[in-house]
């Protein structure tokens, strides 16, 4: 098992202590500039990692960085979960549920696409970075799914889309990687159902569990909720990644939505108590991923690896957007809003990380691909997340024309 050196350990604390500090008192200035600490924090980690100073040295194929960013997973997964309200997901299901089954399969077949012509990646190697990058981030629009004055619809269609969109892509990136593997006995099809209908399963019988066995009495500490709740999002993706292994992911997801719908109490706590807590392992996750980048790996492919991460930013996600709302009485400023605002961030990198881990032929160069996609995603999409809510706030706010 490989695992950071003490200095190692001490120097990353030390660091992300002291960005950490830095964000807190920039904050202020960050809400009200173009200035995303998203953003920040993962160039502090490219200026301080391999790309740079040499100052933070982790192993991107050690246990260490793949945890983290499973644990950061957990954690935002499970919050936004919770923030799904039950009146919005009977009402308001079509749109997340056009994007999640037409438009993430659709993006990713257009990023293959685009892999296979421009790069000359193999046709499953390609199929794999278009699944890498098919899900997107609520985290990297923070101020989108967030900001009340964005109309409701939009922010609970992205938050829903970003929160199952991660848990989906994941079997088809774990399959795609199998077979790039030549694991023997693998069958794509089984694994994927299996897969997806074990993490639902599982979720749909933590959230019911959890909320059953919680007392409701008022006399209860919030803490003893937020931890209860914390508790129960951990617990839920052990028990679902344990054999038979279903989607843990999913199944974190899916608990949070079931639990926050059955306890309010519950939902209103943790979402109370959460914030630092998905703050910290959040800029903690992107300043050990930009510590692992380098020009070198990054632009290794050329041109041909930034006209890829424009057809991801710019066509993919616009076009298969548009597809997917095809029909939808939804004013087109919405529709190019939620196209723009597909972000790539901990999921992508998460998967990435485990397909470097993997080792087999090729495997960096998909990560580095993937990397490139996320870093420029990080730049495009955290400098425009606050104007762009402020935007179409202003836009939904007019008053509607006379006739």
């Amino acid at each position: 098992m490989t695992v950071l050196a003490v200095a190692d350990f001490d120097a990353a604390t030390l660091i992300l202590g002291g960005l950490l500090m830095v964000g807190a008192l920039a904050s202020g200035l960050a809400h009200r500039s173009f200035l995303s600490l998203t953003a920040v924090f993962v160039i502090a980690g490219f200026l301080l990692g391999d790309g740079g100073l040499g100052v933070l040295d982790f192993d991107p194929r050690g246990e260490f960085v793949h945890d983290l960013a499973v644990v950061a997973l957990i954690v935002i997964l499970f919050r936004d979960g919770l923030e799904v309200e039950a009146e919005m997901l009977q009402r308001a299901w079509r749109l997340p549920l056009r994007k999640l089954i037409v438009a993430m399969p659709l993006t990713a077949l257009i990023v293959a696409g685009a892999t296979y012509w421009l790069i000359g990646l193999g046709v499953t190697a390609s199929f794999l970075v278009g699944s890498l990058l098919s899900p997107t981030d609520p985290v990297l629009s923070s101020s989108v799914v967030t900001n009340p004055r964005v109309p409701r619809v939009v922010r609970h269609s992205l938050n829903l889309e970003s929160g199952l969109n991660d848990g989906l892509a994941l079997p088809a990136v774990l399959a795609f990687s199998a077979a790039l593997n030549d694991e023997p006995g693998f069958v794509w099809w089984h694994f994927v159902l299996q897969d997806v209908t074990l993490g639902f399963a599982f979720g749909i019988s933590m959230g019911l569990l959890a909320s059953w066995v919680m007392p409701r009495s008022p006399s209860i500490p919030a803490h003893q909720f937020a931890l209860f709740a914390l508790g129960t999002a951990f617990a839920t993706y052990g028990l679902a990644v344990v054999p038979p292994s279903g989607n843990g992911l999913i199944a974190v997801f899916v608990c949070a939505i079931t639990l926050g719908i059955r306890r309010h109490d519950v939902r209103e706590v943790f979402e109370a108590r959460s914030d630092d807590i998905v703050e910290i392992v959040k800029l903690g996750v992107f300043v050990v991923f930009g510590s692992l980048l380098t020009l070198y790996g990054l632009f290794s492919d050329g041109w041909a690896a930034v006209a890829l991460v424009a057809i991801t930013l710019l066509i993919a996600r616009p076009a298969a957007i548009t597809v997917a709302l095809v029909g939808t009485r939804l004013p087109f400023y919405l529709q190019a809003f939620m196209a723009w605002f597909g972000p790539k961030g901990v999921a992508t990198m998460t998967f990435s990380l485990l397909i470097l881990a993997d080792g087999f032929a090729g495997s960096e160069r998909i990560f580095n691909l993937a990397a490139l996609c996320v870093f420029a995603s990080i730049l495009a999409h955290g400098l425009t997340d606050t104007p762009g809510a402020e935007w179409v706030a202003r836009r939904a706010e007019r008053p509607a024309p006379e006739r």
